[in-house]
């Protein structure tokens, strides 16, 4: 497959699923929850996947929400997206955060997230006395009228 990367992984329990694409094509790959959860609206918790993986130096691991999950039940990732860095051996985890109207009931093995590999790029900083002139300039929130 084109733009593999070999990902190590230990599991930390015995319900601990290997993450995987659910179709041919697919940027992210399914984590699954070891524990049962119950998130009542507008509370938050942080979800054990039982995993530790090791991401290759010069990429990062994306933890983002299931579309699905986000549209039928309200279910999102807080912090989205969510970064593993190349350095971080602890267990993946995510937090999540109900923004439906009804509780949800999470059970073990759910998919509660998506993981996707992504290239790191580090940014050098060259302190400057002007910035290049641009046609939005410092035009922010709001600024394009739409």
């Amino acid at each position: 497959m084109l733009n593999d990367l070999k990902i190590m992984f230990v599991k930390e329990s015995k319900h601990a699923r290997i993450p995987r694409y659910e179709r041919l094509g697919d940027a992210g790959c399914s984590l699954r929850v070891i524990e049962d959860y119950k998130i009542y609206p507008g509370k938050r918790i942080l979800a054990r996947t039982g995993l530790r993986i090791a991401v290759p130096t010069g990429f990062e691991a994306q933890i983002r929400p299931r579309s699905g999950n986000a549209w039928k039940k309200g279910l999102t990732v807080l912090n989205t997206p969510g970064t593993i860095d190349a350095g971080y051996r602890g267990e993946v985890m995510v937090v999540l955060i109900n923004l439906g109207d009804e509780p949800i009931a999470i059970e073990r093995g759910n998919a509660v997230a998506q993981m996707k590999f992504s290239p790191v790029y580090t940014g050098h900083f060259i302190e400057a006395d002007f910035l290049p002139d641009t046609e939005r300039g410092a035009g922010g929130l709001g600024s394009t009228g739409n």
